[in-house]
């Protein structure tokens, strides 16, 4: 408590100014106002009503706004051991590692993976079932789309590996990434009908990843990949890739915020992503997929 509310001129002081240099116990003087009751304003100073605008709700999802995926055309080269070396002494790269790692983004703007917990990932699916955008409903400008970055893994039928940049070079793909059993179902709803519709176009293609980041799951799926080859149907598994890549770096760029839920990717002969889904899919999502694979195969020469 303020030892000025027991002076006999605190009246004076109110009806000159709202603000005033009160003392405290501490002896300090700090710039507070008065708490104790309200201060009558001069009538010089204009009445001012609260006008409440319009109920925002936060939770609401919005649609995708930016393009997905990475700048840099990905190729299948492998850096040599000198090269890794030299990136490691380059003071750029080393500075955004370290700002990666010690949780902000180059603007500062966001939590990385660092600081996430445990079990959030499986906390955020109880809001819109882990569902963090709307897919759009027409394809991504080719000239502002961005590039898939290259994803290797081993086929399930041979056990060969393979790349994402090989695969899906001249070709229409669509791409599921896949990594637990609801991100399974939540594909199935996007791909069922674009499947049914252009699985016998020969420019056409539809390719799975199994990503198992952690090495203990990848060790498991491998094992267990047999069992594996019963579920899926033996004409989808030359293109189905078990995959442990590291993806820590370019999730944020894909969209893939969240490692529990499955997404979706339309790619380009030109390995672009030209449209992006993820989560439950909406009947409209659904339909968007279906339409934007037919514009896409009908713009590649020589096909009707």
């Amino acid at each position: 408590m303020s030892l000025l509310s027991s002076w006999p001129f605190r009246g004076f002081l109110a009806r000159n100014t709202d603000h005033f240099f009160c003392l405290r116990r501490s002896f300090c003087a700090t710039g507070l106002r008065l708490q104790d009751g309200p201060v009558p304003r001069s009538s010089s100073q204009p009445n001012t009503i609260d006008i409440e605008g319009p109920s925002v709700n936060p939770n609401d999802l919005q649609p995708l706004n930016r393009p997905l995926g990475v700048r840099e055309r990905p190729t299948t080269i492998v850096k040599t051991r000198t090269e890794r070396m030299k990136a490691l002494m380059d003071q750029d790269v080393r500075l955004a590692e370290r700002r990666h790692l010690y949780g902000f983004d180059l603007d500062a703007r966001r939590i990385k993976e660092a600081s996430k917990g445990y079990f959030h990932d499986m906390n955020m699916t109880r809001k819109h079932g882990g569902k963090t955008w709307i897919a759009p409903k027409v394809l991504i400008r080719e000239d502002k789309a961005l590039y898939l970055p290259n994803i290797s893994g081993k086929s399930l039928d041979d056990k060969q590996k393979r790349n994402t940049t090989t695969m899906c070079f001249g070709r229409i793909t669509v791409l599921a990434m896949l990594g637990t059993q609801i991100s399974e179902l939540h594909v199935k709803g996007f791909v069922g009908a674009t499947n049914a519709r252009f699985s016998s176009n020969p420019l056409y293609q539809y390719v799975q990843i199994n990503l198992q980041e952690n090495l203990l799951k990848s060790f498991l799926v491998n094992l267990f990949a047999n069992s594996l080859r019963n579920v899926v149907p033996p004409s989808l598994q030359a293109n189905y890739l078990v995959s442990s890549q590291n993806m820590e770096y370019v999730r944020e760029p894909l969209g893939m915020t969240n490692s529990k839920v499955g997404y979706v990717y339309l790619i380009d002969e030109n390995l672009r992503i030209r449209w992006g889904g993820c989560a439950d899919a909406t009947v409209e999502e659904t339909q968007a997929l279906e339409s934007c694979t037919g514009v896409l195969l009908k713009r590649i020469p020589g096909t009707k």
